[in-house]
């Protein structure tokens, strides 16, 4: 009989590249399960503030656990049994480039970031292998908002791998209130994560206008739709698009007050400009930059995006919302399934 092969080693220790509200809570989940884990962040004064203050302002009611350590020193990620990229989209090429030196060559790195560089539109893996190759790679993504899941609210989400460390991963994510699953598609579970922000922010318009639960449902539905044409055309599993880091994602951030993306939907639905709405919220919204990225995507990809093109005329100011409505609802009736 053929030898099985052997179970990859446990994670016990790990690194967090992102202070941010997602990296600070994937740290905690880390280091609740008994991973010793170190969040980098991006300066001495950052790691002494965080140390000192034992939590993240996002996060303020929600301590650091014991195991999760505070560095800005880039050495820590020489012993990492696994690397967190949490950072914004459009930073992950420049933070990769920085920590390359320091990365093991064997080392599994996760991209917990959902978004599509715009002028490239590689996904954050692509961007991943692209500066550290050789490296195993993994995506997590789901209907996970750190607000709920970093207390220990119950949650689901799902790791993306073609490499078997993913059981690894998996493992060292998994816990009583928050369920792991896991999947071989890369492609499907980065794009689910990645556009249903888009969809989010039109939502949020709707809410803003007032227009009701079955236009938002329908809006959402054939959001669905193309976020499935788009990630289908590059190489996802349509199945992928049902699963937690499809319709499961997409779900939470259109219908969450807690969702930046939804919010700036119903500061911009209200009359808020795009500047004034970002600068309400405070933190990154990766709708904004994702929109234009998978139109430049869908083009070359020979993809119809109606709802994504829509809002990024919005953002551009060079219709309303109420204009880009009448549009959406004015197009030739068609076939549901076409």
């Amino acid at each position: 009989m053929p030898e099985r092969e052997a179970a990859p080693a446990p994670i016990r220790r790990a690194a967090v590249v992102g202070a941010t509200g997602w990296g600070v809570t994937l740290a905690i989940l880390l280091a609740r399960n008994g991973v010793s884990v170190t969040l980098l962040a991006r300066s001495d004064d950052e790691a002494a503030r965080l140390r000192s203050d034992g939590s993240h302002a996002r996060l303020p009611d929600v301590a650091f656990p014991p195991g999760l350590g505070l560095s800005a020193d880039l050495a820590v990620l020489e012993d990492a049994d696994l690397i967190c990229f949490v950072v914004p989209a459009q930073t992950m090429a420049e933070n990769a480039a920085a920590v390359a030196s320091h990365v093991p060559p064997a080392t599994p790195l996760l991209s917990g970031s959902k978004g599509i560089e715009t002028e490239s539109g590689r996904r954050m893996t692509e961007v991943l292998a692209s500066l550290l190759p050789g490296r195993p790679l993994a995506a997590l993504s789901g209907p996970n908002l750190s607000r709920e899941i970093a207390p220990g609210l119950p949650g689901a989400t799902v790791i993306a791998s073609a490499d078997p460390s993913l059981e690894a991963i998996r493992a060292a994510f998994h816990s009583a209130s928050f369920r792991v699953y896991t999947s071989g598609d890369v492609v499907g579970v980065e794009f689910g994560g990645a556009l249903k922000n888009i969809i989010a922010i039109a939502a949020g318009m709707a809410d803003a206008f007032g227009f009701g639960d079955n236009a938002k449902a329908a809006l959402i539905t054939r959001g669905l739709a193309e976020i499935s044409r788009l990630g289908v055309a590059a190489g996802a599993d349509p199945l992928t698009f049902q699963g937690l880091a499809g319709v499961g994602d997409l779900m939470a951030t259109s219908y969450s007050p807690l969702s930046r993306n939804r919010r700036l939907g119903e500061l911009v639905g209200g009359g808020s400009g795009l500047g004034d709405a970002l600068a309400t919220i405070g933190e990154t919204v990766e709708g904004v930059t994702t929109t234009p990225a998978a139109l430049r995507l869908a083009a070359r990809l020979g993809v119809e995006l109606p709802i994504a093109g829509a809002l990024q005329a919005i953002l551009d100011g060079k219709i309303s919302p109420q204009e880009a409505m009448t549009a959406l609802l004015g197009r030739d009736p068609m076939a549901e399934l076409a």
